[in-house]
This record gives C-alpha cells, structure tokens and sequence, in this order.
C-alpha cells in the first residue's frame, strides 16, 4: 500500500446521463462546485468533463471549460484539475455507405481535441491510449493522434494520466513510455468493468499491476458496481483510485448516490478501514511529481 492514497472524483462524465439522474451536475456552476466539494470530502484530484447547460448533453466547448475552471480558481479550493481530452473520438460508422460517419460521431482532430487544455493549462489531463468499442460505436484513438497528443500536452507542460482501457492500451502506453513522450515519471489509470474494454475482475486488476513500468505512479477504478470493490483491490496494491458520478451513480444497489461528496467520503471510510491513509492536494502534487502551485 502506498503511505497515501490520491482520490481522483470524475464528477460528471461524458455519457448522455443528466436526464436520468438529477444528481449528476450540468451546469459550469453545478460542476465546479462537485469539485469544490469533492475535494472537502476528501478528493484531490477532480477529474472534468462539461455539459450543454440547456439541454446536459455532453459538450466540447471551450467556453463552458473555461467557466467550470476559473470557478474553481476563484473559489480558493486546492483540488488539482484534470481534463478530459476523451472526446472528439467517437466514431459510429454508416450501415450504408462507406468510409461515412453516422449519427453520433464526434470525431475531432487531435488539436482540436486538447484545445481547452492548451488554453487553460491544467495540471492533469487524460490521454487515452488506444481505441475501443463502446456502446454500439468505437472509440477511435490511433497512435499517431496520441503521439500529437502527447508531444503537445508535454508542450504545455501538463501532466498526461494514460487512460488504459485494456491490455493492448497498456503495451502502447509503455512503447511510448519507453520512448520519453511522457516524461520521467508517467502516471498511468486502469479502466475496469467497461463493455468492451478489461473485465473488472481481481485477476485483471493485477495483471495490469504487473504491467505497470517499474516505478510508475499508477491508479484503477472500476464501472458501476464493480467501483468500491475495484477501488479496495487497488489500494491494496499500491495503487491510487477514483470514484464519482461519471464511473457510477449508486452508492448501492437501488440507492443512488446524492452526490459526488457522498461517493468520496465512502471512498475514504473505504481507504481507511483498510489501513490507508489520504492524500491532500499538496500531497498528491508532491506524489504526483507536479510543479508547486
């Protein structure tokens, strides 16, 4: 077990899930203030996607970023901010005509993609390394994107956490690794429990343990029910983990949660029943190998 553990809380994902659950924040204002409160609740690092405020639709919006981030700045919190670079990938091939984009793909170019990161400058962003099928469409990430990716996020001087949704995702993170895109000291995330990506299962949870370069910082977490298991398994292992609305919207079965505050500090009666200690946001930038704010 790590001397602390980091909380990362994804507080409201990129699926089209607001209409359904009212819990799940929409608006810069409702987004920004689940950071905050992540964050009090023990949290330090607060993992971001945005939303339409009409409609909570997902959105790519710079503007709406720019909001959720300044808010936070402005409120003194010390959580450390991470963006999304996960959409703009998505791509749902015609059943008609070839080579055509169907309703429901967003696919965007790589700058285009982590353009609100070069113009907010984040401490974090993901990266997600490699493609995936998902929910009746694919997640389309090549490895000439992500080498653009990741030779501009470096640029900027944020910190890429490697998405690895499965283990060929893990074998590319560590080419690439190996080839210094990513600096002295990587920091990779497991994804457990996603159709059709690495089964959240004990068994693949250590196997993507074995996988990690010697040394490297590394978190999991698992979908849905499969998130506090997942989250136990991980630190026991000397892992770092994440919960929030985005990754699972139950505090049990039939229950939901009330926000994402509540699925963090079950997280931290959860790190510390087993004998894990947290870490603040100054800790985690020190573990993290961030630059000091």
């Amino acid at each position: 077990m790590n001397a602390k553990t980091i909380i990362t809380c994804a507080v409201t994902g990129g699926d089209d899930t607001a209409f359904r659950f009212p819990a799940v924040p929409v608006t810069p204002e409702q987004i920004a203030n689940a950071c905050i409160e992540a964050c009090r609740a023990g949290a330090a690092v607060a993992h971001i996607h945005v939303r339409d405020p009409v409609t909570g639709k997902p959105s790519m919006d710079g503007a709406l970023y720019r909001d959720v981030v300044e808010r936070i700045c402005e409120s003194g919190s010390e959580v450390i901010i991470n963006l999304t670079t996960g959409p703009g990938a998505r791509f749902n091939p015609s059943d008609e005509a070839h080579n055509t984009a169907a309703a429901g793909s967003n696919l965007r170019t790589p700058m285009e993609r982590i353009a609100h990161v070069a113009a907010l400058r984040p401490e974090i962003c993901t990266l997600d390394m490699g493609t995936l099928n998902f929910a009746g469409v694919t997640l389309v990430n090549v490895q000439r994107h992500i080498e653009m990716m990741a030779t501009e996020i470096a640029r900027l001087g944020v910190k890429p956490e490697l998405e690895v949704f499965d283990t060929g995702h893990m074998a590319l993170a560590r080419h690439l690794a190996e080839k210094g895109m990513f600096g002295p000291h990587p920091l990779f995330q497991a994804v457990l429990g996603v159709p059709w990506g690495a089964p959240a299962t004990p068994e693949t949870m250590m196997l993507f343990k074995t996988l990690m370069p010697q040394g490297a910082t590394w978190a999991a977490f698992g979908i849905g029910r499969h998130e506090f298991p997942m989250l136990a398994q991980a630190v026991v292992l000397g892992g770092h983990v994440r919960v929030g609305l985005e990754d699972n919207l139950y505090m049990e079965r039939g229950v939901q949660a009330r926000d994402n505050a509540e699925l963090v500090r079950r997280a931290v009666r959860l790190v510390q029943h087993i004998g894990g200690n947290i870490a603040s946001p100054a800790e985690a930038r020190e573990i993290l190998k961030l630059a000091p704010r």
